[in-house]
């Protein structure tokens, strides 16, 4: 049997686009002589709907798609992620679903039965879990359908598994002799090659059976899907692999298991370098933006955030902002200047000293007796969000905040200053991987100017400002960050890792301390295990330190 892996990225709720895209890929594996084809989980809404599935008409208008699709599903069967009506009288009204289709008909639907809800995931709030579940028929095949997190509670391969069934066992049970996932399986760094597949190569050695996963792609919001659907044969063997972070539609026949594939191998620092041009690309072009601006520096960050702009969404769409003040190096505005050229982006110079200095003359009444401190450093990055949100509103460009995961951490960023803006591109990033991401950008020749990557990092908001004046070494701060923040892990854990304790102490308390200003900043893109965001819900007033 050949089996088509249709992978595309939709627009949630864009159900007009979406249908005529996944009748689009219908087609196409028709016209490759493909049996079935398989869309991804929630093809016809888009993932993650969220509130949307609260609205009567939303679930009315994605049952109408459903239905176009059906009517042009002959001469193949197809696979189709969609959200079904509960049909009981008790429990929430909607099913996370997938329909099996044939000759212009629903054959079976098949209803998700674990729903996450950790990390980024609320489905709890939304659907119904399966109240059963059963193989569907298909050639000479019993086929076991499972939706994304069903194939993700195997005891055999976790030490703690989240619930207490496995729909893929009572799948094979029943007969199932091919298993097929369809999923929306976000990124984050080294979760394809170090979990996915090996869950999935785990799965086919056990049960005997092929496996086919097939995950969406493409950017919406915050999350980012990376795609890399995948065929493994009977013996656990790579048949087939869709492209990672693009759109592609894979004819595999399971029929041949002497038909073997090498995986494609990406470095952490390659994938994470995807994620931010897939997820920027697609937030720019879903929230109906053309153009963006980015306030330069001339540091490693808004560097950083300027290249993967230009990459993502073409030159002509990037616009540099310069603003320095009294306290700006000229060697820090010379290379915003050679950035802006080796880009080939356009740039503004504008100037804030007098800005800054008629500030502190409206204020000097009540700011008298007291000297120059915090409140005058984010004076002036206020002043400059201020600038970069008017030249926003004059014409329409997307602000994007040029922060990274490490000062998001400990709040070391200004609120209405440079945490102003649309989208925070690499929040998620943490200061020693966007030096990793500068050399990546600059592998084939010189982009990011050089001082940029080996001058100290400064904010330039006072005289002489360094950030190790406020901060221990990023690779410290980075390793403590990772433990508390991604890791969970407790302070004493942290310590016995090696961390000195008064630096593990103050870390920490900063970055408790910091959260009403990660509950203001502007989404960013999610590259690691745990962004802050959705996928870490903290209270913001509260005395607690974690042992």
């Amino acid at each position: 049997m050949k089996i088509a892996l249709a992978q595309i990225n939709q627009t949630i709720g864009d159900f007009q686009k979406n249908t005529q895209k996944i009748c689009s890929y219908l087609e196409r594996a028709r016209n490759q002589d493909a049996d079935l084809v398989i869309f991804p989980e929630l093809a016809v809404t888009g993932y993650p709907p969220k509130d949307f599935l609260d609205i009567p008409s939303f679930i009315d208008e994605n049952l109408k798609a459903l239905n176009h699709v059906v009517n042009h599903v002959s001469g193949i069967s197809a696979i189709v992620g969609f959200v079904d009506r509960n049909k009981r009288r008790h429990g929430k009204l909607v099913h996370n679903a997938a329909a099996f289709i044939q000759d212009r008909k629903i054959i079976s639907v098949h209803h998700k039965s674990l729903l996450p809800t950790y990390d980024v995931f609320d489905e709890c709030r939304y659907f119904e879990p399966a109240h059963q579940i059963s193989p569907v028929k298909c050639k000479d095949y019993m086929l076991g359908i499972s939706i994304c997190e069903d194939m993700w509670n195997d005891e055999g391969f976790w030490t703690r598994p989240l619930y207490e069934r496995d729909p893929i066992e009572n799948l094979i049970s029943q007969g199932a002799n091919v298993l097929i996932n369809i999923s929306s399986s976000p990124f984050a760094v080294g979760k394809h090659d170090k979990i996915r597949l090996r869950l999935l190569t785990h799965a086919v050695m056990k049960h005997k059976v092929p496996f086919v996963y097939v995950n969406q792609v493409g950017g919406n919001d915050d999350l980012v899907f990376d795609g890399n659907s995948v065929a493994l044969n009977a013996q656990g063997s790579l048949i087939a692999q869709a492209a990672a972070f693009q759109e592609d539609l894979v004819v595999v026949d399971i029929k041949s298991p002497s038909v073997q594939i090498q995986p494609r191998t990406y470095s952490d620092i390659e994938t994470v370098h995807m994620a931010l041009i897939a997820g920027l690309r697609d937030y720019v072009i879903k929230c109906g933006f053309q153009k963006v601006i980015i306030g330069l520096s001339g540091g490693i960050d808004s560097a950083v955030t300027a290249a993967l702009a230009a990459e993502s969404l073409g030159k002509e769409n990037v616009i540099g902002a310069l603003m320095p003040s009294q306290f700006s190096s000229q060697g820090s505005i010379d290379d915003s200047v050679a950035l802006s050229h080796n880009l080939g982006i356009t740039y503004e110079v504008i100037p804030i000293q007098e800005i800054f200095a008629t500030c502190r003359k409206t204020l000097e009444v009540e700011f008298k007796g007291t000297s120059f401190g915090i409140a005058e450093e984010n004076l002036q990055a206020r002043i400059r969000g201020n600038i970069l949100m008017a030249l926003s509103n004059k014409y329409g460009y997307l602000v994007l905040t040029t922060g990274n995961k490490s000062e998001l951490a400990v709040g070391y960023c200004t609120l209405y200053g440079d945490m102003s803006g649309g989208l925070a591109l690499i929040s998620d990033v943490p200061k020693t991987m966007v030096y990793e991401l500068a050399r990546y950008i600059n592998r084939e020749k010189e982009i990011i100017p050089h001082n940029s990557l080996t001058k100290p990092p400064s904010a330039e908001l006072r005289p002489n400002q360094c950030d190790q004046d406020s901060l221990p070494p990023y690779n410290v701060l980075d390793g403590i960050l990772k433990a508390y923040v991604e890791d969970t892990r407790g302070i004493d854990e942290i310590i016995q890792m090696g961390f000195d304790e008064k630096v593990v102490r103050e870390i920490i308390r900063k970055v408790n301390r910091n959260e009403y200003k990660r509950r203001q900043a502007a989404p960013g893109i999610k590259v690691t295990s745990r962004a802050f965001g959705s996928g870490r819900r903290m209270p913001i007033a509260h005395n607690f330190m974690c042992s």
